[in-house]
């Protein structure tokens, strides 16, 4: 049976849907323009500004030096979301819209567990993952009345994907591919007894939004608005489904994805079951790596499914920053980040985010084996 419009499932859900679902609870998968002068506007200081007529930052100031392992993504305008012809897209990615972006920096690949090992080595930070869960946050996220899980079951961990061994009747029924594994997180991606030995250039995973607030501070950077991110995905190909272009059939060749039937037989087509070492996939042309599939990756912006709407009627935004307030109708105590690329669970029956416009939700809490980062850096952050 072919499933039709399956990328409307969420392949991240939070961590006390899925503690609480243990406990058979049911809880559902989520899934006029006007002046606009505050908006362009920009707090770059002048003197490190290269302007076109419009006002926007393209070029890199020549007294800028490029951040090791980043390259500069030149200002510019475009349509955000949903070009026309993609017959996969989701609600949520439409209506187009277009918005202004001044120029910045991108990390090349996702954080790797080399630079995330480094990071926690210097810091000693723990990750949420490693965390026991705290009942009182959790709750807050659950309907009222819902009783609390066992001790046993609130333990540090994270969720981990598992195949099935026969084909699923039911692929809305997220708990028959992703279990609950206490003792899981970026040390230990699989599980208990995992590591990431011979996996350091692998993305780091199993990494929650606080996670990754933590990395950025560090190295000072932070993560890339929604806009930042496909902005810097399409690269210039303004009108096409994917990076490359509209091929579905060269898939295999540019992303690493699920291939077969999920979540049964991974084909293994495109040299990968799980993750796979960053930069083993052709760039686009941003020369941005793994910006289809590998793994998700967490954005700054809330998630908020009437957003699109609301922008568009603002007419052209600079730097949006995204809703100010979250709003999911189908997870309503939700608080949840817009994600971003798709990753090696993605598949056409299934979830084809390996689009560039394709989004998805995820509440702050969240880790999974499929979820990681990459950061950017502006100009105002180089000058401070």
């Amino acid at each position: 049976m072919k499933y039709e419009k399956m990328n409307h499932i969420k392949p991240i859900f939070f961590k006390s849907t899925f503690l609480l679902y243990i406990l058979v609870i049911s809880i559902a998968c989520s899934n006029k323009k006007s002046k606009q002068k505050s908006n362009i506007e920009s707090t770059v200081p002048k003197k490190v500004m290269v302007m076109d007529t419009l006002g926007l930052i393209k070029e890199k100031p020549s007294n800028i030096k490029i951040p090791d392992g980043m390259v500069w993504i030149p200002g510019g305008t475009f349509i955000q979301g949903a070009v026309a012809h993609d017959k996969e897209a989701m609600s949520h990615e439409k209506p187009a819209h277009k918005v202004a972006v001044d120029g910045y920096f991108m990390d090349t690949t996702l954080v790797t567990n080399r630079a995330f090992s480094r990071f926690v080595k210097e810091t000693g930070y723990v990750t949420i993952a490693e965390r026991k869960p705290d009942w009182e946050e959790l709750k807050k996220q659950v309907p009222e009345g819902t009783p609390k899980p066992p001790d046993s079951v609130l333990q540090p961990g994270s969720l981990i994907f598992k195949k099935a061994k026969t084909t699923l009747p039911n692929l809305y029924d997220f708990s028959k591919w992703w279990e609950w594994s206490i003792g899981a997180n970026w040390k230990q991606p699989e599980g208990p007894g995992s590591s990431i030995n011979g996996k350091e250039d692998h993305p780091v995973v199993h990494i929650a939004y606080e996670d990754a607030l933590a990395y950025c501070k560090w190295a000072n950077r932070r993560l890339p608005t929604e806009t930042e991110w496909e902005f810097a995905s399409r690269a210039g190909k303004l009108n096409t489904i994917f990076f490359w272009g509209d091929d579905f059939s060269q898939l295999s060749q540019y992303a690493n994805t699920w291939e077969g039937e999920f979540p049964v037989v991974n084909l293994k087509t495109d040299g990968y079951e799980s993750t796979s070492p960053v930069a083993k996939f052709p760039p686009n042309a941003n020369n941005l790596y793994d910006m289809s599939g590998n793994v998700w990756e967490w954005t700054s912006d809330w998630y908020n499914a009437k957003y699109y709407q609301k922008i568009l009627e603002k007419g052209v935004v600079r730097n949006p920053k995204g809703a100010e307030t979250p709003f999911n109708s189908n997870n309503p105590l939700a608080k949840e980040k817009i994600i971003r690329g798709g990753s090696y669970l993605c598949n056409a029956a299934y979830c084809s985010s390996y689009r560039i416009s394709a989004r998805m939700s995820s509440a702050t809490d969240s880790s999974t084996g499929h979820l990681g980062f990459r950061t950017v850096v502006d100009l105002d952050m180089l000058s401070n």
